[in-house]
This record gives C-alpha cells, structure tokens and sequence, in this order.
C-alpha cells in the first residue's frame, strides 16, 4: 500500500481521513499545517506516495505547501482539498504540479476513489468523463 503524508489544520477532518486510509492499508503520517508538513517531507526526503493537502491552512497554505513539494520532489503524487471555491480556483493554475482538487465536504467514498485515481496514475480528464458517462447512464 502508499505511504500517504495528510496535511490539514481542522483535526476532526484529518483524524478521520487518516483513519479511512489506514483503514484502507495505507501508511500514513498526519500534519496540522503546511509548515510541519514541508518539514516532513524533508526529513523523510520525499519518501511518499502521496501529498494529500488542504489549501485554507496556518504557517503554509496548501498552494504554497504544493509548489514547495513539486519543486524539492517533482515525483510526488499531490491532491489538494478545500471548502472553498476561491481556494479551489487558486489551485486551477497548477494542473501540472497537482493531480486534483478534492471538493469538500466530501465522502468517504469520493476521498477513497479519489486516492486511488491518483496513485494508480489515471489521468484526472479520463476519470471525470467515466465517472460522468456512469452518472448519464443511471440517471
């Protein structure tokens, strides 16, 4: 399984998506802000799978915290989350460097499934238009 660094200020919502993915199988390692977050990643020199981050956090927002990450360790699979559409739009200029921005509040299945898109690789575009023609097809 992936060794998942969480960076993300509100504890009740890291708490519980690091639960789900350890749940899942996954390693995971917790930040309360973006700061400790980019602190990890170099004491551990990169050494993960997966940056999932909120972008509205203390010290270092998750934009900043992104573009850090990309720069030191361009291998590095990132997922931001947020709440807020400003914050969501913000993160739209880093196609390159993200692989997605998770909308909060979001499931336990829509965090799972969004996890899993981004480590096994696919292509954000390809996912969206599946998951759509899914939804055409059951509704």
């Amino acid at each position: 399984m992936a060794k998942i660094l969480i960076a993300e200020d509100d504890e009740n919502v890291r708490q519980f998506v690091a639960r789900a993915l350890a749940h899942a199988g996954h390693t995971v390692t917790e930040a309360e802000d973006g700061g400790l977050a980019a602190e990890i990643l170099e004491e551990q020199q990169g050494a993960f799978d997966l940056l999932l981050s909120d972008i509205k956090m203390p010290v270092m927002d998750g934009i900043a915290l992104a573009l850090t990450a990309a720069s030191s360790f361009p291998d590095l699979t990132i997922v931001l989350m947020s709440g807020f559409a400003d914050q969501r739009e913000r993160a739209h200029g880093l196609e390159a460097l993200i692989y997605d921005v998770i909308p909060k509040p979001f499931t336990l299945q829509d965090l799972m499934q969004k996890v899993e898109d981004a480590l096994t690789g696919k292509p954000v575009e390809v996912v969206s238009l599946a998951r759509q023609a899914m939804n055409e097809s059951k509704g």
